[in-house]
C-alpha cells in the first residue's frame, strides 16, 4: 500500500504491517484514504482529530444554511376590513422575517359563483404588500380555494443608501 506521512509527504509503498507499525511508532493512526486505487492509499494521521475537524466543518456549514419556511394565511371572500388588516399585518411580519407566505381565499357553497371577490382580496394584498413581498405566480383556483404565494423581497444590490 502507498503510505503518506502526517505532514503530506509520500513515504512510499510498503506492506500493511510495516505501515501500521510506522504509524504506531509516530503516535498516529493509519487511515485508508483511497481503497480502490492500485495500490491502496493510506495516510498517517490523528484519526480522532480528523473526525473532530470534519464534524466542526459540517456544523459550520449547517449554521450558514438558511431555511425558507412556508407560512399560510386564509381569507374568506366576505372578510371585513378590520380582519383583513389584521391578517395582512401578520403576512407582512412573516415576509419581513424571510418566510414564504401562501395566501388562500376559501370559498364555501354559493360563494364559488363569485370568485371575483377573492381576486379583489388578492389584488388588494399585492398592493399592500408590494414593499415587503412579491407574488411568485398568478393566482389560481385549486378546488374551492384561490391561492397565491408571496416571496419575501430580496434587497437589491445596486440600491445601497449612503
Amino acid at each position: 500500500m502507498r503510505v503518506i506521512g502526517e505532514d503530506g509527504e509520500q513515504i512510499g509503498i510498503m506492506p500493511t504491517r510495516d505501515a501500521i507499525k510506522l504509524a504506531g511508532e509516530r503516535g498516529y493512526d493509519l487511515v485508508e484514504i483511497s481503497p480502490r486505487a492500485r495500490p491502496p492509499v493510506c495516510k498517517i494521521m490523528d484519526y480522532g482529530k480528523y473526525k473532530y475537524e470534519l464534524a466542526k466543518k459540517a456544523k459550520d456549514a449547517k449554521k450558514k444554511q438558511r431555511f425558507l419556511q412556508l407560512k399560510e394565511m386564509r381569507f374568506r371572500p366576505k372578510t371585513e376590513d378590520h380582519d383583513y388588516t389584521f391578517k395582512m399585518r401578520h403576512v407582512r411580519e412573516f415576509l419581513t422575517q424571510g418566510s414564504k407566505v401562501k395566501i388562500m381565499v376559501v370559498f364555501r357553497g354559493r360563494e364559488r359563483a363569485h370568485v371575483e371577490f377573492g381576486y379583489k382580496i388578492l389584488d388588494k394584498l399585492k398592493v399592500d404588500l408590494s414593499d415587503v413581498g412579491e407574488p411568485a405566480l398568478t393566482p389560481r383556483m385549486e378546488g374551492r380555494n384561490l391561492t397565491l404565494t408571496f416571496l419575501p423581497k430580496t434587497p437589491e444590490k445596486g440600491s445601497a443608501s449612503p
